[in-house]
């Protein structure tokens, strides 16, 4: 049997009703930007497999700190004891995120690391036992994670609906754009008493359709926030290392967060990780002699040595001299492309920030992530050799940083014919 026949009979996919499911691909190897199925075909992974490949894969730098750990230390419980690379990985990351974060909190991937500061802010305020606060701000098409914390702060869509019942209360509020700010700012001011956080996916909502929305109005959401003593969490689980043109896209704001979440290319793709990282004020709400006020919460992966080691490895990379001018040059590609094909008839938006270029294309009343252009896009591109995974009827480009031009330009081509035939 091959591989997908053999897949077939033993596995169940994510995301995917396995009753007309497509043939999975069969893939072997993974080199720079591209991938290998077992008949030789080569693929451009021009989403970075799920947004967290961004050096590439199989890079050797990665490869070669992973292997040189897995002889010294593979495991250890991380209650009660620490290592090297866990320490290292706080100590050169904190400095790098935006504002005064102080400390990190290991988890196993974005949805838990979100789960994480979830329940730093709701036990927060049991704490400080300033007031009881246990409403949560979220965006209405906001996707923070499929762990029921996760989904509870996630707009309501086919990925919750079996268990909305279930889910906990959260106010949902609307991008902010100049012509409801003052609304949402006022909705804010209103609920102040009752809200422990402010959840949100700065500049960019990922699974939410890659929606993008500007830093000022962001600003004066965490503004009015602080205001009122409302925490607020930084999801760049997606946007975070680079992906928005900068190394976080917090760093757009005047105005910063007191919790981040941060997973995907974390550790360049290599394996799961996850990291909460809080401020002083949110760490000092639990430091105390009543043991009640610990936060109890742990995986039996917490800073796995070798997930810690890759993610070191990944910040060497993103860190050294050739990486930034990557990602300009991606950016300006990715603009200028925008640029050539905005307007288009067969497009209702086309959108970009940084690396990250979104086409949204129209259905009329068919515009839903079930959308039957799905699978026509997904099988065109993998028919010319590009993995691109639509949203629905939005087709999105993460590439890694790097990426060539020439598969650049091969993969806009690509979607210029997309265009004209489909």
């Amino acid at each position: 049997m091959s591989l997908t026949e053999r897949d077939q009979k033993v596995i169940w996919h994510p995301y995917t009703q396995m009753k007309n499911a497509l043939p999975h691909i069969p893939i072997v190897k993974g080199e720079g930007a591209y991938l290998f199925d077992e008949e030789g075909n080569r693929y451009i992974d021009a989403v970075s497999s799920w947004w967290v490949n961004i050096h590439g894969h199989a890079h050797p730098h990665i490869a070669e700190k992973v292997s040189a750990q897995l002889k010294t230390l593979e495991h250890v419980i991380f209650a009660g004891f620490t290592h090297e690379p866990a320490v290292q990985l706080a100590e050169r990351l904190l400095p790098l995120l935006p504002g005064d974060q102080q400390k990190v909190f290991y988890t196993d991937n974005g949805s838990t690391a979100v789960e994480v500061a979830l329940k730093m802010c709701l036990q927060y305020w049991v704490n400080t036992s300033k007031q009881s606060r246990s409403k949560i701000i979220a965006f209405k098409d906001a996707y923070h994670g499929d762990t029921f914390g996760a989904m509870s702060v996630s707009g309501r869509s086919i990925f919750t609906n079996p268990f909305n019942a279930l889910l906990f209360d959260v106010e949902f509020i609307d991008l902010p754009n100049e012509q409801n700010i003052a609304q949402l700012k006022a909705k804010i001011n209103y609920l102040s008493n009752e809200v422990a956080c402010f959840i949100f996916e700065p500049m960019v909502l990922g699974a939410g359709g890659m929606l993008m929305y500007e830093a000022q109005y962001l600003d004066q959401l965490i503004e009015t926030c602080q205001q009122h003593g409302i925490l607020t969490i930084a999801d760049e689980v997606m946007t975070g290392f680079g992906r928005t043109g900068k190394y976080f896209s917090c760093e757009a704001l005047s105005t910063k967060p007191d919790i981040f979440c941060l997973s995907k290319g974390l550790t360049g793709g290599t394996m799961p990780l996850g990291v909460t990282t809080c401020n002083q004020k949110i760490f000092d709400a639990f430091l105390s002699d009543d043991k009640l006020k610990t936060l109890y919460h742990g995986h039996s992966f917490t800073a796995n040595p070798i997930a810690c080691t890759a993610s070191l490895a990944s910040l060497d990379i993103l860190l050294s001299p050739e990486t930034l001018p990557n990602i300009q040059r991606i950016t300006a590609r990715h603009k200028e492309f925008a640029q050539q094909i905005s307007g288009h008839p067969k497009l209702k938006d086309v959108r970009q920030l940084g690396t990250i270029l979104v086409m949204e294309w129209e259905t009329g009343t068919d515009s839903s992530y079930l959308s039957e252009l799905r699978n026509k896009l997904y099988l065109f591109f993998l028919g010319k050799g590009i993995i691109l995974r639509p949203l629905g009827n939005i087709i999105y480009i993460l590439p890694p940083y790097i990426i060539n031009d020439e598969d650049l330009m091969y993969i806009y081509q690509t979607i210029t014919e997309a265009l004209n035939d489909i």
